[in-house]
């Protein structure tokens, strides 16, 4: 069984940073990309970033701008998402994705399982 556990989420200041983690099992993680999204409150599900499964692709969200790092420690099982400057559109539940290949997702569909997400909240 799939499982993904995020954690590293809470309440920043506007400028603050945070990062998240996300712990994965329950199959061969190594074999699999991985990728993050969000849902701010009252919005649809956006995508973040998406990771392949060795680590040397990656993309982001238009919305990004450079202030988030996707990355991912194949010996730990675990995905993180570092995030700088942030703002308070940034607030919102974000989620750990399984994608459904190796290969770097490109967007929501190419994403098979997603944990529970962790909140953040961006104050100020």
């Amino acid at each position: 069984e799939v499982q993904l556990v995020e954690s590293g989420g809470g309440s920043v200041q506007v400028g603050g940073s945070l990062k998240l983690s996300c712990a994965a099992s329950g199959f061969n993680f190594d074999s699999y990309a991985m990728a993050w999204s969000r849902q701010a409150p009252g919005k649809d599900l956006e995508w973040v970033s998406g990771i392949n499964w060795k680590g040397d692709l990656v993309n982001y969200g238009n919305f990004v701008k450079g202030r988030f790092t996707i990355s991912r420690d194949n010996a730990k099982n675990m995905v993180y998402l570092q995030m700088t400057n942030l703002q308070r559109e940034d607030t919102g539940m974000y989620y750990c994705g399984k994608a459904t290949a190796s290969w770097r997702p490109d967007g929501l569909h190419d994403v098979a399982s997603w944990g529970q997400g962790t909140q953040v909240t961006v104050q100020g």
